[in-house]
């Protein structure tokens, strides 16, 4: 079962207090010039067949300048807990700059999706030497068959080609397609907060791949929604999948069941096990270590919404600046770049917490129920109990 996914998430309909102003799309391409694309893989069900399916995977590219240019742009990355992969970030922590669009899959298809990268950029650029690209990932495997590599070189190239401006497709899509989040369904989710023109008038956009976190952790707007969502329940939907392929533990979905599963291991994975890649954008004049101060404070984004950096857990983060164009891209003279102050940057670390933060709940808002590999079910998180939820906590405010 794989539902439509919308994309555009509303968390202000259903009461959730949200801080700071979205741009136009509330999405990381708000950030002028940045692209995003997407392929996303579904096929088949029922039980797991290695190099069949079921499929539930994908691709999402996002573009700092575009398809049209190959300019650099000045970066900086960091990592919260690294039991997660994000390639090329060593030669960003020596160099400062990002030279390649940044991809995000599932674990085992890091491999296919750098090297297909490779070859997009050669193909376009007839100068093209080297390359060291940055590819993210987070593991599928619960609902996807992830080591039948479903991912191919075709599907990076769709994802670069497709890369637009615009509105940003969330939910169950791309990379996303077999995340879960926070004991929900989850996967890509974005946001921006624009500053006024008083302090700059920049813009921050954000765009994560969540799969990370324990239902219990669950935290929206301040309140611990997790541990009042004692459903949807655990349970499987598939009943043609043999027994063995099953957890004893868990019971078979009624008709009033979503659930919450994990598949293709003899037991379940430790409670809060999963990853969060977090991009972030910005149109500010920033250099690469300043980028690093704001991407550090993503994390804050992160443990508003109940994020905890556990063990298995890899939480990896990467921001770039679109400012300084010419001077990033010159590279036999000496030129001359803006800065921002440091004492001017409070406005933007604000911006990156809160778009951090309405990312995530935008890729669960977004997410419908889905069921994968063995008949195992990730449910959507449930709207209209979000917002009588949402709706009783402002009351009792209210009333104090």
């Amino acid at each position: 079962m794989a539902a439509a996914q919308d994309s555009h998430p509303d968390a202000r309909a259903l009461g959730i207090p949200l801080n700071g102003t979205p741009g136009k799309w509330n999405a990381i391409t708000d950030v002028a010039g940045v692209e995003v694309g997407q392929t996303t893989i579904i096929r088949g069900n029922g039980a797991l067949v290695v190099g069949q399916g079921p499929v539930r995977t994908g691709v999402t590219a996002i573009l700092p300048r575009g398809r049209t240019s190959g300019d650099s742009a000045f970066a900086g990355w960091f990592s919260l807990n690294g039991n997660g992969e994000m390639t090329g970030t060593t030669w960003i922590e020596e160099g400062g700059i990002l030279e390649t669009p940044i991809l995000i899959t599932n674990t085992h298809s890091v491999g296919v999706a750098r090297d297909a990268l490779i070859d997009w950029m050669r193909r376009r650029n007839p100068d093209f030497l080297w390359a060291l690209p940055v590819v993210a990932e987070t593991y599928d495997g619960t609902l996807n068959d992830i080591n039948g590599f479903h991912v191919k070189p075709a599907d990076v190239f769709a994802a670069l080609d497709g890369a637009a401006s615009g509105p940003v497709l969330q939910g169950a899509v791309g990379g996303g397609t077999g995340m879960g989040c926070l004991g929900f369904k989850g996967g890509i989710g974005t946001s921006s907060r624009v500053l006024p023109e008083s302090q700059g008038g920049y813009t921050v956009g954000v765009l994560v791949q969540c799969n990370q976190g324990a239902r219990r952790d669950l935290m929206i707007a301040g309140v611990p929604v997790g541990r009042m969502l004692t459903e949807p329940r655990t349970c499987y939907a598939d009943r043609s999948v043999p027994d063995s392929l099953r957890y004893p533990s868990v019971p078979w979905c009624t008709a009033a069941d979503s659930a919450y599963m994990t598949a293709g291991t003899a037991t379940p994975p430790p409670l809060g096990a999963g990853s969060i890649i977090i991009v972030l954008a910005t149109d500010a004049p920033l250099l690469p270590t300043q980028i690093k101060r704001l991407v550090r404070r993503t994390a804050l984004g992160l443990a508003r919404m109940g994020g905890m950096a556990y063990n298995g857990s890899g939480d990896i983060f990467i921001g770039f600046s679109t400012a300084n164009r010419s001077a990033v891209a010159e590279k036999d003279s000496v030129t001359t770049l803006s800065m921002l102050p440091n004492d001017q940057i409070n406005p933007l670390i604000l911006a990156s917490v809160y778009a951090t933060e309405e990312a995530i709940l935008n890729a669960m808002l977004a997410a419908k129920t889905m069921t994968g590999a063995n008949g195992f079910t990730l449910p959507a998180l449930p709207h209209t109990q979000v917002k009588e939820i949402m709706a009783r906590a402002q009351a009792g405010q209210a009333a104090e």
